[in-house]
C-alpha cells in the first residue's frame, strides 16, 4: 500500500529565498533603529568621548578623500576636522530639541577659516527639495574637501548615498557599502533613498 501523501507542502524554493530577504531586511531596520537611539542617548548623556581625530566623531565614515560623513560633531571636534584638511562643514540637522547641536555651530566652523552650510532635513518627512539643495551646494564645492553631518548620519549619509548614484553615476553597490556600514533606511527614508527598486 502507498503511503498517503503528506498534508504539508515544502514551501518553494522562491518562497523561501523571498521569506530570508523579508527577514533580512526585517533585522537590518531594527538594528538600525537602535543604533540611531543609542547615539541619540549617547548624544544627550554627559559622556566624555575621545576627541584625538576624525575617527573618534560618532558614526564617522570615509567616502573619499574629499568627502566624510558623522554624526553631530562636539564643538571640540570641530578643530579636529579642520585640522584633518577639510574646507567645507554641510549640516542637514533641524533646530528642535532633540537635534541640539552646537548654536553657534556655524561660528565655530566659519571662525575656524571653513565654509558653513546649512540644510535643515526633516527625518521624518525627507524633502526633494532638501536633497536638490544638497546637489546645488556639492556641484559648487569642487575641489573642496568637505564633512557633510546631521545627528547620527542617517540622514548625511543617505543624501551622499544618492548624491553618488544619481549625480555621479557611481556603482551602485559601491554606494550601499557605505550607506548600510551607517544603517538600513526605514520608513520615509526607505522610499526616499531605494525608490521602487530595493537592493538587495
Amino acid at each position: 500500500m502507498e503511503p498517503k501523501p503528506s498534508i504539508f507542502k515544502a514551501p518553494k524554493a522562491h518562497n523561501t529565498r523571498s521569506f530570508r530577504y523579508k527577514a533580512g531586511m526585517i533585522m537590518k531596520t531594527i538594528l538600525s533603529a537602535r543604533n540611531i537611539l543609542l547615539l541619540i542617548i549617547y548624544r544627550h548623556t554627559p559622556l566624555n568621548p575621545k576627541h584625538d581625530s576624525v575617527e573618534d566623531i560618532a558614526n564617522h565614515i570615509k567616502i573619499k578623500d574629499n568627502l566624510s560623513s558623522s554624526g553631530q560633531p562636539t564643538d571640540i571636534q570641530f578643530p579636529i576636522i579642520q585640522k584633518a584638511g577639510f574646507t567645507v562643514v554641510i549640516n542637514l540637522s533641524t533646530t528642535d530639541f532633540v537635534e541640539s547641536n552646537p548654536k553657534n555651530e556655524a561660528d565655530l566652523v566659519t571662525q575656524l577659516g571653513m565654509k558653513y552650510y546649512r540644510i535643515p532635513v526633516d527625518f521624518s518627512n525627507p524633502e526633494w527639495e532638501c536633497f536638490d539643495q544638497f546637489v546645488n551646494t556639492m556641484k559648487s564645492l569642487s575641489g573642496e574637501k568637505v564633512w557633510v553631518h546631521c545627528l547620527v548620519n542617517a540622514r548625511a549619509s543617505s543624501f551622499i548615498y544618492k548624491y553618488r548614484v544619481t549625480v555621479l553615476g557611481e556603482d551602485k553597490q559601491d554606494a550601499l557599502w557605505d550607506l548600510r556600514e551607517i544603517w538600513e533606511p526605514f520608513g520615509p527614508w526607505k522610499h526616499f533613498v531605494y525608490g521602487d527598486e530595493l537592493p538587495a
